[in-house]
């Protein structure tokens, strides 16, 4: 991947949702873009910590306890071990920035879960 990309017309050309694609590589923590709509799936990241910035739309991210609305231009992290839920009732592209160890869903297997092999795709570096 080159030094210099566009996170906000990558995830504008992503044609699946919650299928995000790793764009950049920065220590051990991937950068991500991913196309969002409808709610994801409860879930937790027990060692790591997740952060949204929202580049196009509107997320909520439902917590057992409240719901905190974020639009375009919000960052909002996720604190580790915290079960937590995304919800776009309309399209929202969002980028990502997880630890290369942060399982996708958690530890809560579904059929929006995509390994970390199919989020690569076709991304190269030599850090991998």
């Amino acid at each position: 991947m080159d030094s210099q990309c566009n996170p906000l017309q990558i995830a504008e050309s992503l044609s699946e949702y919650w299928f995000p694609k790793v764009i950049s590589l920065v220590d051990n923590h991937y950068v991500k873009v991913a196309k969002l709509k409808g709610s994801f799936v409860w879930h937790k990241h027990d060692q790591q910590d997740e952060l949204f910035l929202i580049l196009k739309g509107s997320l909520v991210m439902e917590y057992e306890d409240k719901k905190i609305e974020l639009r375009a231009g919000d960052l909002h992290v996720v604190p580790k071990g915290t079960l937590h839920n995304p919800v776009a009732e309309k399209e929202c592209l969002v980028m990502l920035i997880e630890h290369k160890e942060t399982a996708h869903a958690g530890k809560s297997e579904n059929s929006k879960s995509r390994s970390i092999d199919e989020q690569l795709g076709t991304f190269v570096t030599e850090n991998s």
